[in-house]
């Protein structure tokens, strides 16, 4: 190391040429896609098992991150490491698995035992490698093939473009076998429950106070008996209903304060309610029903959600979708 430190205008070349060497190796990437990453989603989509993938030092990481996106996405992945393979861990992989081995030069010796567990018990083996000579790459059923760039470290060769290729790869094989399932926004939130994901991803039915805990009442009851309702649930607002059971319209606070007189509780609900109220459906995203709320100039903290029949499933409040993180 040198005793003289680097100046800023040195760094900050340095930095930009890691950039654009990494760049320039995602273009060859970009421009290598082609039959054998088709091939791979197309047997990935179709395996019975798992996706198992494998790698060792910064191809593991690499390969822990790949199941990790496999996984959340669809694609039922797990991560085994190639040295506890050799100790047992080869018993996780079954024949309704495929392997997914990711070496830059092909020739990981941790990675041996797999590949010769992959071709005795005809367990498909995609081999992700720089390498089209090495033993992964003769031993795969798909050879998954990244550029064999230089380094973005320069002379220590330390994984940086390779590894960067090799996620890159990942992602790619990741969204295809999105498209190829057809999956889903729902369907990853399922995945997702906690977090800004699961916040961001949650749906109506999934915040809404349903059943016996939402507050209904006939369009041609009385008003006591629609304060009773009101106080009983707590909600503030009362859902009401007409003959086919369909949600006609809503009593808030509000309108209990625009109707205030000596006879409001004798009134007919029907009297004193907001016809046709806004609503909202059981799939709704949770955070559109929010902005739905808080739009324009007459804001709202009560929601009814209606079946596709104009029947309440549910109410969503505001106090609880800002609890879960909705925004």
């Amino acid at each position: 190391m040198s005793d003289t430190p680097a100046s800023d205008d040195t760094l900050i070349s340095a930095m930009r040429t890691a950039v654009a060497l990494e760049r320039d190796a995602l273009d060859a990437l970009d421009r290598a896609l082609g039959e054998p990453a088709l091939a791979a989603v197309r047997l990935m989509a179709g395996v019975k098992g798992r996706v198992i993938c494998a790698g060792v030092g910064k191809s593991g990481h690499v390969a822990r991150k790949i199941a990790a996106t496999l996984a959340s996405t669809g694609t039922p992945a797990q991560f085994v490491h190639p040295s506890e393979a050799s100790h047992g861990d080869l018993g996780m992989i079954t024949p309704d698995d495929c392997v997914l081995a990711l070496s830059k030069s092909g020739e990981t010796r941790e990675l041996g035992d797999m590949i010769a567990y992959c071709r005795r018990f005809g367990v498909p083996l995609l081999g992700l490698t720089a390498r089209p000579d090495s033993t992964l790459a003769k031993g795969s059923d798909i050879l998954l093939l990244i550029p064999d760039a230089p380094e973005a470290c320069g002379e220590t060769r330390a994984p940086t473009t390779s590894t960067t290729l090799m996620m890159a790869y990942g992602d790619a094989l990741a969204i295809g076998l999105i498209e190829a399932r057809g999956f889903t926004a729902s369907q990853f939130a399922r995945f997702h429950p906690g977090g800004a994901l699961g916040s961001a991803l949650a749906r109506a039915e999934d915040l809404m106070h349903a059943g016996e805990t939402m507050p209904l009442i006939a369009a041609d009851a009385t008003m006591g008996e629609a304060l009773i309702e009101m106080s009983q649930k707590g909600f503030g607002c009362v859902g009401v209903t007409g003959d086919d059971g369909q949600l006609v319209g809503i009593v808030t606070d509000g309108d209990l304060r625009r109707n205030m007189a000596n006879d409001l509780a004798a009134r007919k609900v029907s009297q004193v309610m907001t016809a046709d109220p806004m609503t909202a459906s059981p799939g709704d995203l949770a955070s559109d029903a929010l902005r739905r709320m808080t739009a324009g100039t007459r804001k709202i903290t009560q929601l009814f959600v209606c079946e596709a029949d104009g029947r309440p499933a549910g109410l969503l409040h505001i106090h609880d979708l800002l609890r879960a993180g909705v925004s």
